[in-house]
C-alpha cells in the first residue's frame, strides 16, 4: 500500500494552457480532446484549473448577461489548484481528493513542474483494486494462526478512510487532510481553523445509559455538528468523544462564532443527560488556527493549541469553547 504513489496512476499526457487563452479556445480543446478539465500553467507551474463546474458557472452568467467582453482562462479558472507531487501515496491523495470534493488532481515533481493529473475516478478504482487484493489475503490466511488472521485484518482495516461508528473520516485521514491543508495556507497565505470538540461528562453518560446509548448520542452530536456547517467544512472523529472540525478558509473569529453557536445549539436541544450537572448532553470546544501559532510551526501546533484550549474550557466549568485571549 505504501509504495503505490500517485505516479504510477497519473495520465502523463496533460492538456493545458496559459491564463490569457480566450476561453472560447480551451472549451473548443476540451471538446476535441475529450477531456473533462483544463490545466492553466505557468513555466509549467499549476496556476489554476479549468473545469465542467467553472464552464456552468461562466455559462450562468452568460445567460444573467454580466459577461460581455471577450472572457479570458484567468476570468473564470479555479485559482491556486490543489496539488500534489508524484511521490504521494495513493491513500493521502484519495484524502486529498474526497475532502475537497474535487475530481481532477495535478500532479507536480518536487520542483513544481507539472508532469501529471489524476482522475478522482482513477484513485477510486485502483483503491478498490487494493482492498480487493487485501481481502484476498486474508482469505488465504484463514488456514494461518489467529494472530496472523489478526494482523491481515487491521491492514485491511487501515485502508478506511470512514471511521465505522460516525461516518466522518478518521483519525488517519484527518492528518493527511490537516497536512495538506496546513501546507497550502502557507503557501497561497489563505486562512483555516479547526475546532476540537470534546463531550462534556461522557462516561458517566455511558455508565448511566450504556455504551450503546452512547454510541448513538455520538452519532446525534455528529449530525448536529454537520447541520451547522458549511459543504466546504470537513469533520472528523479525533478520537473517543472527541471530534474536530476543519474549517478552510476561516479566520479565527469566524471560528469562534461558529464553534459558540454549535455548542449553544446542542444544549438546547435538551438531549437528556441524568448524571451530568447541566441535566443535558452538553459539549466543549478549543478553537485555533495557524495565525495563534509560529510560522516555522506544521498543523500538529495548531492542533495542539486546539487541544489547550479545549482543555481549558473544561476547567472554566464546560459547556462553552475556550478561545484565544482578547
Amino acid at each position: 500500500m505504501q509504495h503505490v504513489t500517485v505516479a504510477d496512476l497519473m495520465n502523463r499526457s496533460v492538456v493545458s494552457t496559459t491564463a490569457d487563452t480566450r476561453l472560447s479556445e480551451v472549451v473548443h480543446q476540451m471538446h476535441i480532446n475529450k477531456v473533462s478539465c483544463m490545466l492553466v500553467v505557468e513555466e509549467n507551474r499549476p496556476v489554476g484549473i479549468v473545469t465542467e463546474r467553472d464552464l456552468v458557472r461562466m455559462l450562468g452568467q452568460l445567460i444573467d448577461k454580466r459577461c460581455s467582453r471577450t472572457s479570458l482562462v484567468q476570468d473564470f479558472m479555479t485559482s491556486s489548484p490543489t496539488v500534489v507531487q508524484q511521490s504521494t501515496p495513493i491513500f493521502d491523495a484519495l484524502v486529498v481528493t474526497q475532502s475537497r470534493s474535487i475530481r481532477h488532481l495535478p500532479i507536480v515533481d518536487d520542483k513544481g513542474f507539472l508532469c501529471g493529473i489524476l482522475s478522482y475516478s482513477d484513485l477510486a478504482r485502483a483503491y478498490e483494486r487494493i482492498i480487493e487484493q487485501q481481502r484476498k489475503i486474508i482469505e488465504k490466511e484463514m488456514g494461518f494462526e489467529t494472530q496472523r488472521l489478526r494482523e491481515v485484518n487491521d491492514q485491511l482495516q487501515s485502508l478506511s478512510l470512514e471511521d465505522a461508528l460516525l461516518g466522518i473520516g478518521n483519525r488517519r485521514s484527518m492528518e493527511v487532510d490537516l497536512s495538506y491543508t496546513h501546507s497550502s495556507a502557507i503557501r497561497y497565505k489563505r486562512p483555516y481553523s479547526l475546532i476540537l470538540y470534546d463531550v462534556d461528562y461522557f462516561k458517566q453518560y455511558n455508565d448511566h445509559y450504556g455504551r450503546r446509548a452512547g454510541d448513538d448520542a455520538l452519532k446525534i452530536i455528529t449530525e448536529h455538528i454537520r447541520c451547522e456547517i458549511r459543504k466546504a467544512d470537513r469533520l472528523y472523529r479525533y478520537g473517543g468523544e472527541e471530534i474536530l472540525l476543519l474549517l478552510p478558509e476561516t479566520e479565527l473569529i469566524g471560528a469562534t462564532i461558529t464553534a459558540k453557536r454549535i455548542v449553544h445549539n446542542l444544549a438546547e436541544r435538551n438531549i437528556p443527560h441524568a448524571q451530568g450537572p447541566f441535566g443535558v448532553l452538553t459539549m466543549s470546544g478549543g478553537v485555533a488556527s495557524p495565525e495563534d501559532v509560529e510560522q516555522d510551526k506544521d498543523w500538529r501546533a495548531v492542533v495542539e493549541l486546539a487541544d489547550k484550549r479545549l482543555s481549558q474550557a473544561k476547567m472554566n466549568g464546560r459547556n462553552q469553547v475556550g478561545e484565544a485571549a482578547a
